[in-house]
């Protein structure tokens, strides 16, 4: 992609040429506007994760120096990292934006939801989600979703159809030709929208870094208390950890997602800065989700069946 300057006559103008960063950046910037002009009542998945935080970091750019036009929703587990949950708030006042929270522990305090046998509650967002976006009739919700992350997420559009049940229909799903969006929809219905799609995890690192986005501290090497479950090492909690021979122990780990504290977890690290972590992204071979994500091995589908239920 390039760009040309509009120039005096008879000067030459000189194509310059956009880094892929900048590339990236325009097009999501582009994804933003198209959802702000087009829709009535949009809304943007923030959880303090890092993509969370480059969609937002892109919106406030999108926007600036107004406002930006949506607020925030957050599906909070109960078991979400105390460290990420004080960010995510922290990263509200300061912007002075709206945040809506569905919460999973009033849900399963009113009965509506069980708690699982294995106690991760990530399964269990879908309910209070689909609700929320119900109550409060919104009509485009910002997801933070890339290509690189799972197969599941591979086949997505930018601009992703669900029915008056928030279920996803690969038959409905529009062509997207030129980076030209279809957001036609039915009362009932809305539409997820991934500005982040055509992302990769190394992407949003150097991205962050070139722009000085702040992070939650979890995302860099850090000694934490520990232990091991199905070759992953994950934080002691409430949620049911450790049990049976399952040892607590200090080590130097860092988060590559964060998520329910149950089923997210932690890698080996001493990468405690962005160019330490660019560098070792670049060097893996694992997608953060594969690697890092429990509730992603519950089965073969397991993120194809909740995009069908209508949570991713």
């Amino acid at each position: 992609m390039t760009t040309t300057a509009v120039l005096a006559p008879g000067h030459t103008a000189r194509p310059h040429p956009l880094s892929h960063l900048d590339a990236l950046e325009s097009e999501a910037v582009h994804i933003f506007r198209e959802v702000a002009g087009e829709f009535e009542r949009p809304v943007l998945l923030f959880s303090g994760g890092k993509d969370s935080v480059v969609m937002l970091h892109l919106a406030l750019k999108a926007f600036a120096p107004a406002p930006v036009p949506f607020a925030l929703l957050h599906v909070d587990t109960g078991h979400n990292f105390p460290e990420v949950i004080a960010f995510r708030d922290r990263t509200v006042a300061r912007h002075g934006l709206r945040l809506h929270i569905a919460s999973v522990q009033e849900y399963i305090d009113a009965g509506t939801l069980r708690e699982r046998p294995d106690g991760t509650r990530n399964p269990l967002q879908t309910v209070p989600l689909t609700e929320a976006i119900s109550r409060h009739r919104f009509d485009a919700v910002f997801g933070g979703g890339r290509r690189d992350e799972e197969k599941a997420r591979a086949k997505e559009r930018v601009f992703s159809l669900r029915d008056e049940f928030s279920q996803w229909d690969p038959r409905r799903q529009r062509p997207e030709l030129w980076q030209l969006y279809n957001g036609r929809h039915a009362p009932g219905e809305h539409v997820r929208v991934f500005p982040l799609s055509n992302w990769t995890e190394l992407d949003v690192w150097q991205y962050l870094t070139r722009e000085r986005v702040e992070l939650p501290e979890i995302y860099f090497a850090h000694e934490r208390e520990v232990f091991q479950r199905d070759g992953m090492w994950l934080t002691a909690g409430e949620w049911g950890g450790p049990r049976g021979s399952e040892r607590v122990e200090k080590r130097l780990v860092r988060y590559r997602t964060v998520g329910d504290m149950s089923c997210t977890g932690a890698i080996d690290s001493d990468a405690a800065t962005p160019d330490a972590v660019i560098a070792e992204i670049a060097a893996s071979r694992l997608t953060e989700r594969g690697a890092t994500r429990a509730d992603d091995r519950l089965s073969e589908a397991a993120m194809e069946d909740r995009k069908r239920e209508g949570y991713f």
